[in-house]
């Protein structure tokens, strides 16, 4: 989480002076800001820190209450006022009205410059940002190694990671395991949520929340068949590392059902694909060394049906279904005869990709098989599309999916503003400083415009089928405005 107050405090280098709200101190400061206007709070979102020097008070103080009161209705983390460069201490006035709305006033000295406190609040954020990716990492790690024991381990092993209680429902909503044991008793409550998952397919999910607790319940399924449950409650919303690693679990949980229900060969096969395509598998991992050897030589096509054909595939292809849809992964040489007889067409197929990029060639296919759909065509490849995927900028079908992917961006003030924002941080897969340095900004100030992104899109952003339909609805929009 970001840096307290008190952890800027304590750094003696930056010698800040709490005068009021020292019971503030542990509000987290999300970003720094400067600001000399009266009322700055247009321009504030909340939780920064804002430092002041108070130059436009030498020829007339404003109210100075009003003005605190202000800052503390947009619930700032606190003010900082730096003494000794037009008013040698800080005003009465000023202290009065922060202890009264219990805002943390700190007391800045003129040998501390603002950018040091800036500076400090960036390295904090860097070494939190670091520590939370460590922590994922070495979660996802232990998870993946509670599974080689069974569901039972991956269901404890997430509880005691989310500090949360992790349920495993069988198809039929009764509790397979729980953790701790008590949980056990909230599968009755459970039953309506599953009923309505069921109705929505396997893709779906259901989030509620209750007498302050958080409730996600996702299905646990390899193709179009639920083989059970997944539910989790904490005492808040999920962070995104947090998600990531439940949706790890999703994943291993339905391997593990998948492979307990049906044992055979074929079976872990499909697994093993919809894991890979899903990305719950990272290829490139030192130790998946083995399965590399194993799977198709890059690169490779990935191909998208309705439904899987009467022939069996031959050696090298992989075949599966997952969300509602028949997939296959070949080497880019296969033959669309050879396609063509293990799905059913309609068969949409990507362009031969790597598998550091499935991701985007299992998008590509999804495409290719809409098209292929919309002109009676038993097989199209993504290449054959007008100007490649991207040519569906020049038809008005493409426009409205675009239109309507963005328009909870498109729809507000600053809708350009969002729309490039989100345009750089795809663009440089997530990373903050190279995003943040092609827009010209702060990495800071591009956080507080993806966190308003992420509040205002109804998808996730972690969600890498997401991504894929935003970067290329960007691309569609830009190229038709």
């Amino acid at each position: 989480m970001p840096p307290t107050l008190g952890a800027l405090v304590r750094a003696q280098r930056l010698r800040l002076n709490p005068l009021t709200g020292q019971e503030g101190l542990d509000r987290q400061v999300e970003w720094v800001a400067v600001s000399e206007l009266e009322d700055p709070t247009p321009y504030l979102a909340g939780g920064e820190l804002l430092l002041t020097t108070g130059v436009r008070w030498a020829t007339g103080v404003p109210d100075l209450r009003d003005y605190t009161r202000r800052l503390a209705e947009r619930r700032i983390a606190g003010l900082g006022f730096a003494v000794g460069v037009v008013l040698d201490e800080t005003p009465a006035e000023l202290r009065g009205a922060a202890a009264e709305f219990g805002l943390t006033l700190l007391e800045v000295p003129r040998e501390t410059p603002f950018i040091a406190i800036g500076k400090e609040v960036s390295r904090l954020l860097a070494k939190e940002e670091y520590e939370g990716l460590s922590r994922a990492f070495a979660a996802q790690r232990d998870l993946t190694r509670a599974a080689l024991t069974g569901a039972p381990a991956i269901v404890d092993r997430l509880a005691r990671d989310l500090g949360a209680w992790v349920l495993l429902l069988s198809a039929d909503g009764t509790a397979r395991h729980a953790s701790p044991d008590g949980a056990a008793a909230r599968a009755a409550g459970l039953a309506d949520e599953l009923d309505r998952l069921r109705e929505a397919g396997t893709r779906a999910s259901v989030s509620l929340t209750s007498g302050g607790e958080h409730v996600s319940v996702q299905p646990l399924s390899i193709g179009r068949r639920v083989r059970g449950f997944l539910a989790v409650g904490t005492g808040g919303r999920l962070g995104s590392d947090e998600r990531t690693l439940v949706n790890a679990a999703v994943s291993l949980l339905s391997l593990e059902l998948e492979r307990t229900a049906h044992d055979g060969t074929a079976r872990v096969r499909e697994g093993l694909l919809a894991a890979l395509l899903t990305g719950a598998l990272d290829l490139l991992h030192p130790g998946a060394e083995r399965l590399r050897e194993v799977l198709p030589a890059e690169p490779v096509v990935v191909a998208a049906a309705e439904g899987t054909g009467p022939a069996q595939p031959p050696e090298g292809v992989l075949v599966t279904e997952h969300g509602g849809r028949a997939l296959l992964l070949a080497p880019a040489g296969t033959d669309a005869g050879v396609i063509g007889e293990v799905l059913e067409g309609p068969v949409g197929v990507s362009d031969p990709s790597p598998y550091a990029e499935l991701s985007a060639a299992l998008s590509q296919a999804g495409r290719a098989l809409e098209a292929a759909r919309d002109a009676g065509e038993d097989l199209v490849r993504v290449g054959d599309l007008p100007g490649g995927l991207l040519g569906l900028a020049d038809t008005p079908a493409g426009a409205r999916m675009a239109g309507d992917l963005l328009a909870p961006l498109m729809r507000q003030r600053t809708s350009a503003e969002l729309l490039a924002s989100l345009h750089a941080y795809l663009a440089a897969s997530g990373r903050w400083d190279a995003a943040a340095e092609s827009l010209g900004v702060h990495r800071h100030t591009l956080r507080y415009r993806m966190r308003r992104i992420r509040d205002l899109l109804p998808g996730d952003l972690d969600d890498p089928d997401y991504r894929a339909e935003l970067w290329i609805a960007l691309r569609v929009h830009r190229a038709t405005t």
